[in-house]
């Protein structure tokens, strides 16, 4: 089972009471830090925002039983109070606790269920090759995504495609996807699309820089269809990674490289997946 895959049993087996990162760090052999990043990478969405989803997923399905009182469906939830379950209760599925008790169905509610702990060891990945690149400075649109509402990206590229080949002092023919992490709320992620560019001058408006610094990175290769590159990402992070005995680098978490080799029009071809590995 993979890392990612260990920390979810460990979650779906003690979520009913309150458990801490450190434990699911440990049972999953991540650090604190790298089960945080890969986590959202992996599945969609954070740690706490999994387990707050599985936990009103259950109270949902007492209420619809009609079996408990809304305060024993509360506590048993970990809320220490009847407002305070009512609100998560409403921000997680748009109704209130006395509407599914009353109702007593869940057809209106789309619950959480657990997450597959899928092995990716069944995926076919080539090893990696590890290049060492010069500095580098991006350029290009940036926008923030919650890990599991990333419809986005496409209309991201769409746009800044409009503007390759013409940036001005862009370097070279090559297109980058960066990830990183965002400076707002958990359970979010900065994604950029850009070129590399030999200065920050001139650029059109609404784009974004970003330097990155010279570094070693394991770079992978995603051949087929653009829309399956998260199964790739997941087996890296979630396998690879914590397998190798190598930690990844402070910045970003991850760089897709389009070359020629990829065709945007149809999204087939082969991507580079290039990930920051610590010397």
């Amino acid at each position: 089972m993979s890392a990612i895959g260990r920390a979810i049993w460990f979650i779906e087996s003690h979520f009913a009471r309150d458990i801490s990162l450190e434990e699911i760090a440990e049972a999953a052999g991540l650090s604190r830090f790298h089960l945080s990043r890969v986590f959202g990478l992996v599945t969609g969405r954070s740690i706490s925002a999994y387990i707050r989803a599985r936990r009103l997923s259950g109270a949902a399905r007492n209420l619809a039983d009609g079996s408990s009182s809304i305060l024993a469906v509360a506590l048993e939830a970990g809320y220490g109070s009847h407002e305070a379950f009512t609100r998560a209760f409403r921000e997680q599925f748009g109704v209130t606790p006395e509407t599914v008790r009353k109702q007593g169905h869940l057809s209106n509610i789309a619950l959480t269920e657990p997450i597959r702990m899928d092995d990716t060891r069944l995926l076919k990945l080539d090893p990696p090759r590890f290049e060492d690149s010069p500095p580098l400075l991006l350029a290009g649109l940036a926008e923030t995504y919650a890990y599991g509402r990333t419809e986005g990206i496409p209309s991201l590229w769409q746009r800044f495609n409009t503007h390759f080949g013409n940036i001005p002092g862009q370097k070279g023919n090559v297109a980058y996807g960066v990830c990183s992490q965002s400076d707002g709320e958990a359970g979010t992620f900065r994604y950029m699309a850009a070129a590399e560019v030999d200065d920050a001058g001139a650029l059109p408006a609404g784009f974004t820089t970003m330097k990155l610094p010279k570094q070693r990175y394991a770079v992978f290769l995603h051949r087929g269809h653009i829309s399956s590159i998260a199964t790739t990402a997941h087996h890296i992070f979630g396998t690879w990674l914590p397998e190798s005995g190598l930690q990844h680098g402070q910045t970003p978490d991850l760089i897709e490289r389009y070359d020629d080799r990829f065709d945007p029009h149809s999204g087939m071809g082969v991507v580079e997946m290039w990930i920051p590995i610590q010397a």
